[in-house]
């Protein structure tokens, strides 16, 4: 199952766009699989670094990211944007697959340059209830750059970085 998240609870078609940050793509409606949906249990500009553990983690990884939980997915956000996360009310549109090609693997990415009517449209609120039932490990912090800082700097490669244009400058 493919899904799109917004905090509009009227969208009747998906009409491709172009990203603002990436001129040089062409405009395709994006959406997320059910695997990683978890990464938009947020308010839409809230910044989230996401860390995935897997199987081929090096000790290094290990110790720097994940030596403190035994959880195999961190969310981090800063604090500020609890309040907004506990209140806020999402859409999750179903999206039908056919027209869909992966885009990225690991952050769960489709793509499509296809105008798309959703097949159903479920509100979902409890956001962080939803993350702990999927075992996700939700971190709060006063700031992102030292965490983002610090897994740019390794070659960690089991990670995503939403919507750091909004994070808090240090």
């Amino acid at each position: 199952m493919l899904y799109h998240f917004s905090e509009e609870s009227d969208i009747d078609v998906f009409i491709p766009r172009a990203k603002q940050n990436r001129p040089d793509f062409p405009a395709v409606v994006w959406a997320i699989d059910e695997q990683r949906e978890y990464s938009y249990y947020f308010p839409r500009d809230c910044p989230r670094i996401v860390l995935r553990r897997n199987e081929e983690i090096s000790d290094e990884h290990q110790e720097l990211f994940f030596s403190h939980t035994d959880a195999a997915i961190i969310v981090t956000v800063e604090s500020e944007w609890y309040s907004r996360i506990v209140n806020q009310t999402l859409y999750r549109y179903h999206l039908p697959e056919s027209t869909f090609r992966l885009f990225d693997e690991t952050a769960g990415y489709y793509i499509s340059e296809q105008v798309i009517t959703p097949s159903c449209i479920e509100k979902i609120d409890h956001l962080v209830e939803r993350l702990i039932a999927r075992g996700v490990e939700l971190r709060m912090t006063t700031n992102l750059y030292p965490l983002r800082d610090a897994v740019l700097k390794s070659d960690f490669q089991q990670f995503g970085i939403h919507r750091f244009n909004h994070a808090k400058l240090p």
